[in-house]
């Protein structure tokens, strides 16, 4: 009898778990699926963070807050954050109504913001399912003063900037290739080339020194590929070749110039920025060459500055008016453009859902971090004179 009580007992207890997990699985379900806007971006999910204080606190909630994931009073949560940042980062998240625990976790290792940073990407990818970017980088190009500027890689929230470069001249248009790898333009030998610099080994290789400008590079989701505006022709056109330079073949051949290369997500197409047709506007190519085909951009005049966001859904881009420079979106097909912000240089964070960009007048400008579906801002802290063109490590 003994044997039977103690076989209920765990019998019962197993059906408890599987009906708290299953609990559990159904409230991811319903928020990933069911909680969206009109454009499709999830709604931010209603969280209550407690037990954290100083640093640690502010940190965690400004991850979360670009994640989708935002701090609101208890008495409106349906997920409570609870921890500490003694020692070590401990956390817990917990689904409210039904109590059943989602995540508990210690973490060890680097720094309380390095650990605090982690907490936040396991709480953002197990209530949105979206991939973490609390743990992401980003380079931007830093000047001193006007024609001397270096690149710079920081933390997506600014922290930590280090200098990439040491050029003491015009460098421009930073672009990850990987996490350990940037493409950028450089002056540093005389006209504007284009480089590879390994951030591990400090290495630096050319990747297009042809005569004329050799600017805008945009790296091709896989790597292996670099999109690039070389006048060499005599007019500025489209060029891709591989990373190395070698393979180069052009795409373009117009008697006015490209600009802003990208990639869609899945390497089959480019979006950039041409004035063939008069005004700056978008169009899209074939990878591997063809027709040009517009992109239509309605409500947004004179756009530039192309990103394609990482799910292929949207193009962020910067359109220019007579009272100065927004940040808009468009879906990738091209269509009503939306107007977000007013600043410049726009760059997807990995989630698709948040956005680098600057605002400032020329050589006193600053980054800031947008969260696209509610349009919430945070301006960065500004290393050296003037902050700009962001590009966020995918």
């Amino acid at each position: 009898m003994k044997n039977f009580t103690s076989l209920l007992a765990a019998s019962a207890f197993a059906l408890l778990v599987a009906a708290l997990s299953t609990a559990t699985h159904a409230a991811e379900r319903i928020i990933v699926t069911e909680f969206k806007d009109a454009l499709g971006f999830l709604k931010p999910v209603p969280v209550n963070v407690s037990g954290f204080t100083g640093e640690a606190d502010s940190v965690l909630k400004n991850d979360l807050l670009f994640m989708g994931v935002q701090h609101v009073p208890l008495d409106q949560a349906q997920y409570l954050i609870t921890g500490s940042a003694a020692g070590r980062v401990e956390g817990r998240l917990t689904d409210k109504p039904t109590k059943g625990i989602m995540l508990n976790k210690a973490y060890s290792g680097g720094s309380t913001r390095q650990q605090i940073h982690a907490f936040a990407d396991d709480i953002a990818k197990a209530l949105t399912g979206l991939p973490g970017i609390a743990q992401t980088k980003m380079a931007f190009k830093a000047e001193k003063g006007p024609g001397r500027s270096e690149i710079y890689i920081a933390d997506f929230d600014g922290f930590g900037a280090q200098a990439v470069t040491s050029d003491n001249n015009i460098v421009s248009d930073p672009e990850w290739r990987g996490r350990d790898m940037l493409v950028y333009s450089s002056y540093k030998l005389g006209g504007p080339h284009i480089f590879s610099h390994h951030l591990t080994s400090g290495a630096r290789n050319p990747v297009a020194r042809h005569p004329g400008g050799n600017y805008s590079p945009g790296v091709s989701p896989d790597g292996s590929k670099v999109a690039m505006i070389l006048s060499k022709g005599g007019s500025p056109d489209l060029y891709v070749a591989n990373i190395d330079g070698s393979g180069l073949r052009q795409l373009t051949k117009t008697r006015e110039s490209e600009s802003s290369p990208c990639w869609s997500p899945d390497g089959k197409k480019i979006c950039y920025g041409s004035r063939e047709r008069g005004a700056t506007l978008l169009f899209t190519i074939s990878a591997a060459g063809g027709t040009p085909r517009l992109l239509s951009t309605s409500g947004a005049p004179t756009p530039t500055e192309p990103d394609w966001s990482p799910d292929g859904k949207w193009i962020a881009f910067t359109s220019q008016t007579r009272s100065g420079f927004n940040i808009c979106i468009v879906p990738a097909g091209g269509g009503e453009a939306i107007v977000l912000v007013d600043g410049e240089d726009p760059s997807w964070a990995p989630n698709s859902r948040a956005i680098l960009f600057c605002r400032g007048r020329d050589h006193a400008k600053q980054l800031s971090l947008l969260d696209v579906p509610t349009k919430q801002v945070k301006t960065l802290g500004r290393i050296l004179e003037s902050n700009s063109q962001p590009s966020w490590a995918k």
